[in-house]
C-alpha cells in the first residue's frame, strides 16, 4: 500500500514544482508597464536632476547675454554645477546629473572657444540630439527599439536578455515608447539648428533666444514625453515573461499533469 501510494503521488511532484515556479516570478513588477515606469523615472533623475541639469546652462545664457564675455560666462556655469555638486555630496546623495552636467560644459566651453562664438556652445547639443534621434530610429526600423535594450535584463530569461523580442507585444510597446523619446530630439533640432545658423552667420542676433529655447526644450520636453510614455502604458497590460522554459510553455496542460505510465 505503501509503494501504491508513493507511485499514485509521484506524477503531481513535478505539476506542483511548475505552479510553485509560477507563483515565485524572476522579477517583483507585475507587468512590463511597471517596470518600464519604474526604468525611466531613474533615468530623468527626479525634478531634482532636471534642474540641475537646466540651472548650469541658464546662467551660461543669462551671463553671456548681460556681460557679453564668453569666458566669465563658462566660469559662472561651472561654478554653478560645482555648487550644486558640493550640496549633493553634503547631503550625501548621487551627484552623477551635475556630473553630467558639467561633462556638458566641457564639451560646450571647448566649442564656444575654439571658434570664440559664444552661439557654438549649443552646438554639441544640437548635435546630440540629431545623431541619438536617428540611432533610435534606426534601432525601431530593425526591430531592437532602444527601450526594450533598456528592459531586457529585467524581464523574461535573465541569462539572454534578448528573449523579450520573443514577445510580439513588448517588442510593440518598446517601439513606440521608443518613438516618444526620438520626438523631443526632433524638435529641439528643427528649432534650435536655424537659430544657431542665424547667429553663427549673423543673420540674426538670436543667442538668446537659442540659449532659452535649450532650457525651455530640456526637461519640460523630456516630462512631456515621459507623460506620453504613461499614457501608452496605461492603455494596457503587457505581461512579463516569468522565464518558465519555452518548452513547458508550450507543452498541453494535460501532458504536464497526465500520470506516468506504469
Amino acid at each position: 500500500m505503501t509503494e501504491q501510494h508513493r507511485a499514485a503521488e509521484e506524477p503531481a511532484s513535478p505539476a506542483d514544482d511548475q505552479d510553485g515556479a509560477r507563483e515565485t516570478p524572476r522579477v517583483t513588477e507585475d507587468t512590463v508597464e511597471a517596470l518600464v515606469r519604474s526604468q525611466l523615472s531613474k533615468a530623468l533623475g527626479g525634478k531634482r536632476g532636471m534642474v540641475e541639469a537646466a540651472v548650469p546652462t541658464l546662467t551660461f545664457t543669462l551671463g553671456y547675454v548681460i556681460t557679453s564675455e564668453l569666458g566669465q560666462s563658462i566660469t559662472a556655469a561651472v561654478v554653478v554645477a560645482l555648487l550644486l555638486g558640493a550640496i549633493r555630496l553634503v547631503q550625501r546623495s548621487s551627484p552623477q546629473y551635475v556630473i553630467t552636467s558639467l561633462f556638458g560644459i566641457g564639451i560646450a566651453a571647448l566649442f564656444a572657444m575654439r571658434s570664440g562664438n559664444a552661439a557654438d556652445a549649443f552646438l554639441p547639443g544640437i548635435i546630440y540630439n540629431a545623431v541619438y534621434a536617428v540611432v533610435l530610429s534606426i534601432t525601431v526600423l530593425i526591430r531592437w527599439p532602444a527601450i526594450g535594450l533598456m528592459i531586457g535584463p529585467f524581464i523574461g530569461d535573465k541569462e539572454d536578455f534578448t528573449s523579450w523580442r520573443a514577445n510580439p507585444a513588448v517588442v510593440t510597446l518598446a517601439s513606440r515608447l521608443t518613438w516618444l523619446l526620438v520626438l523631443p530630439c526632433v524638435i529641439r533640432v528643427l528649432v534650435q539648428y536655424p537659430l544657431w545658423l542665424a547667429d553663427r552667420y549673423e543673420w540674426a542676433d538670436t543667442f538668446a533666444l537659442l540659449g532659452l529655447s535649450k532650457v525651455a526644450m530640456g526637461w519640460p520636453l523630456q516630462v512631456a514625453a515621459f507623460a506620453g510614455m504613461v499614457w501608452v502604458l496605461a492603455r494596457g497590460r503587457t505581461p512579463l515573461d516569468r522565464g518558465q522554459s519555452s518548452d513547458q510553455d508550450q507543452e498541453p496542460a494535460g501532458e504536464r499533469t497526465r500520470p506516468d505510465a506504469p
